[in-house]
């Protein structure tokens, strides 16, 4: 598959990733913990959704400069144990709010570095989720963890297996060791090889690798030899990531070097280079900057209309509620969503309190449920029924969406969607430029500065 390099440079503006609508930008002080426990209680109705918990680590024992992720770089292990003892404590007062009826068919630990507990801390911390959760322990579970390979000894993954995961998420970015030295990620071919083949050897459902493009002292040659490694790994997903700089939000940006940045182009061909090489070696482009296997779930969920998308990007599972533990991390809970402290201090003074850590978040309108549902099936089915929206919502959508469509119609002259009087349907050229279409029906986006989003490409 080739990108047309001339429609990404026309359309290559600062957007959102649409991991949620609203976007994280418009939650609100105003929405807190007592809002928050109406709706989680109001969830537990007839015909409640099973739940999904993702479990935010934030630690690392070094910082990686390119990332924008919520974390602390410390060495010394009473941290771990000082935030263990308040996430248990967070662990049994969201417990209270959710029947036992309803199951965890997905968990996902993400960071930081999930791998920088030990194995005893991660027992202890399943065993909490155990004790408040029912935790679904069947073959229909999707277990995740993201994975440093540089802190993985022998008896990492058979340890996490043992607890039930069962997909891995690799940090990879790039194998070049100039480009590793420039972003402080330092690892080699064989490090991660070694993870491979342990875990395929334990049975691991399924192996994600992320990579970057865009970093420091990155060439076409270099990153397509990056890629060249990958495909002959066979991960079963891919998500390639543009990075993005921010120096100005995220001080270890700072310890990278502009200058070294590839420029527009440069980016623009080391994305189409990604695409065109990951899809001739047989992986599916799901959209944006996500790739998976046919087989894999993900491209499953894609082909049958269940994929979804959520804080974690493109994911199955769609009909849970996500229920968010940790520093600043979001749930997504009946209509609404809520996002924890992302300070350590207030999260562990609301914690000693008694209190949820719940710091901000939205409550959804009619408006935000119908725009959410039109841009998650843009991005995740690629196809849209403008007439089942106005069977789900008893609304004319021509007349609700004219301005809309009018943007809409500007697209389709460029090939990113074409329209007719029931569908609005994704091109090939415009699954790059998902974000962009996604914008048209953002109804706060108008009213917000798009400066504070990363760029598309």
């Amino acid at each position: 598959m080739k990108l047309n390099a001339e429609l990404i440079r026309r359309y290559d503006c600062h957007g959102p990733r649409y991991t949620s609508y609203p976007t994280a930008v418009q939650f609100h002080t105003g929405f807190n913990e007592q809002h928050y426990r109406r709706i989680a209680l109001l969830s537990n109705s007839a015909r409640p959704r099973p739940l999904s918990i993702y479990v935010h680590v934030p630690f690392c024992a070094r910082p990686c400069f390119y990332c924008g992720c919520n974390k602390i770089i410390t060495r010394n292990p009473a941290h771990a144990e000082q935030y263990l003892q308040r996430l248990h404590r967070e662990i049994e007062l969201q417990g209270t709010l959710f029947e036992r009826r309803r199951s965890v068919r997905q968990l996902h630990f993400g960071g930081g570095t999930p791998t920088y507990l030990t194995p005893p801390q991660m027992a202890a911390l399943f065993e909490q989720l155990g004790r408040q959760f029912n935790i679904d322990h069947s073959g229909q579970r999707e277990f995740s963890i993201e994975i440093d390979p540089r802190t993985l000894d022998e008896q990492t993954l058979p340890a996490l297996a043992a607890l039930g995961f069962n997909r891995l998420s690799l940090g990879v970015q790039d194998f070049d060791a100039r480009v590793q030295r420039a972003v402080n990620r330092i690892q080699s071919v064989a490090q991660i090889e070694r993870c491979v083949t342990q875990a395929r050897s334990l049975g691991y459902r399924s192996m994600s690798f992320d990579l970057i493009y865009g970093l420091p002292l990155q060439t076409l040659e270099s990153f397509g030899k990056t890629l060249d490694t990958v495909v002959q790994m066979r991960p079963d997903r891919i998500a390639a990531y543009g990075y993005a700089h921010m120096p100005r939000l995220f001080k270890a940006q700072r310890a990278i070097r502009a200058e070294q940045l590839p420029d527009a182009d440069t980016r623009l061909q080391l994305l189409a280079l990604t695409v065109e090489r990951l899809t001739d070696a047989g992986y599916v482009y799901i959209g944006m900057d996500h790739f998976a296997l046919p087989d894999d779930d993900l491209a499953v969920a894609m082909r049958d209309g269940s994929l979804h998308r959520n804080f974690q990007g493109y994911s199955t599972h769609g009909d849970c509620d996500l229920v968010g533990l940790g520093i600043s991390a979001i749930g997504a809970v009946g209509n609404s969503y809520s996002q924890n402290h992302k300070h350590l201090s207030a999260y562990y003074q609301a914690l000693d309190a008694g209190r949820l850590p719940v710091e901000r978040g939205i409550a959804l309108s009619i408006d935000d449920e119908m725009r959410r549902e039109i841009i998650q099936r843009l991005m995740c089915n690629g196809t849209l029924s403008m007439r089942d929206i106005e069977s789900r919502y008893a609304l004319e959508f021509g007349d609700y969406f004219g301005p809309e469509l009018s943007a809409l119609d500007a697209l389709a002259n460029d090939g990113l969607v074409t329209r007719d009087d029931e569908f609005i349907r994704i091109t090939q050229s415009g699954r790059a430029l998902l974000r962009t279409v996604a914008m048209v029906f953002d109804a706060h986006l108008r009213r917000s500065a798009t400066m504070q989003y990363s760029k598309v490409i």
